[in-house]
């Protein structure tokens, strides 16, 4: 473990996590610098990478291009994990198995490794940017909290369709770009979720954690983040046809509510817009956001829903709608 050496208590500051490859930095610096310099608390953040040479980069970025304002940071490789997960996931094959799937993964599994029992996780994607002055909401003692999208982003398909053929019920509208929990899981029902949904013999895509938090989300309860706070960019059908039309992203940006936001999620090809918008400077508001939001109850995605979904999915797909737009 590399750390800076904080002045305030540990005890006092904000649990942060993220997974974070250095071959990432060209948008995820973007979610550091914001989160340092506009989070009303004091935060400890835990980085979690893949080699100590990727520790080393990520330690030269915190050090020498971060203003980190007095907050506390950590990076993990994932060599120095190992006797962690051989003491806690000891007696759990599939999650150990699953640990070692994609790195995306590991935002599930990692934090749990790095903390007691009972201890706050929020957990980050690289690829958010944190426009105004703001506080986390306040972890719960039990449940989970995640961010909402309008559609949902459960894929593949047959994970999706074998998660509901044995009987486990998905949250619907589930973003995973903020997540809220606690060290409390139930290490043997992961276990078990995992081995149901057989991982191995799908490809080792990111998407398939988003599955595991839907599982998650409706078997511990919780409920979504106040979407008018923290907000996720949607590939709608108005921004398809902008960039059809030759808009660019950044200025399809201009039309987020930056001002309005404790967080943005800049999922798919708009985290490859934040650099420019960023230096258009149209990502940074100047509103106090510290007041907690409200929280709002996890759906079920039914297995009904969900096939008139992928029906008029594909639908689509057969009237020619994906061919105009697949690249958009």
């Amino acid at each position: 473990m590399t750390s800076n050496s904080p002045q305030s208590s540990t005890a006092l500051r904000r649990r942060i996590f993220m997974v974070l490859s250095p071959r990432s930095l060209s948008y995820s610096r973007y979610a550091l610098e914001s989160l340092f310099r506009n989070s009303a608390e004091p935060l400890h953040l835990h980085l979690v990478t893949d080699s100590p040479s990727d520790k080393a980069l990520l330690e030269e970025e915190l050090t020498l291009r971060q203003q980190t304002c007095g907050h506390a940071w950590s990076i993990y490789d994932e060599t120095e994990l190992k006797d962690a997960e051989a003491a806690i996931f000891g007696r759990f094959p599939h999650l150990r198995q699953f640990r070692r799937g994609h790195p995306c993964w590991r935002k599930i599994t990692d934090p749990l490794l790095l903390s007691s029992p009972g201890e706050e996780m929020v957990l980050l994607d690289p690829d958010l940017y944190f426009p105004n002055h703001f506080r986390f909401e306040p972890t719960p003692e039990h449940g989970l909290l995640l961010m909402w999208q309008k559609p949902n982003c459960l894929f593949p398909p047959e994970t999706v369709r074998a998660a509901m053929t044995a009987g486990i019920p998905l949250a619907h509208h589930v973003d995973i770009g903020v997540a809220h929990w606690r060290a409390t899981a139930d290490l043997e029902w992961l276990d078990w979720l995992v081995e149901k949904l057989n991982f191995s013999r799908f490809p080792q895509i990111m998407h398939i954690e988003a599955i595991v938090w839907s599982a998650l989300a409706i078997h511990i309860g919780g409920g979504y983040l106040d979407p008018r706070r923290w907000h996720c960019w949607y590939r709608s059908q108005y921004s398809r046809l902008l960039s059809r039309f030759g808009v660019n992203g950044v200025r399809s940006l201009r039309n987020e509510p930056f001002t309005s936001i404790k967080c943005f999620h800049a999922g798919g090809r708009a985290k490859s817009w934040l650099a420019d918008a960023k230096a258009a400077g149209i990502l940074d508001g100047n509103s106090s956001l510290t007041e907690p939001g409200s929280i709002l109850p996890f759906v079920e995605l039914t297995p009904r829903a969900y096939r008139r979904q992928q029906n008029i999915k594909h639908l689509l797909a057969r009237l020619g709608y994906y061919a105009v737009f697949q690249s958009i």
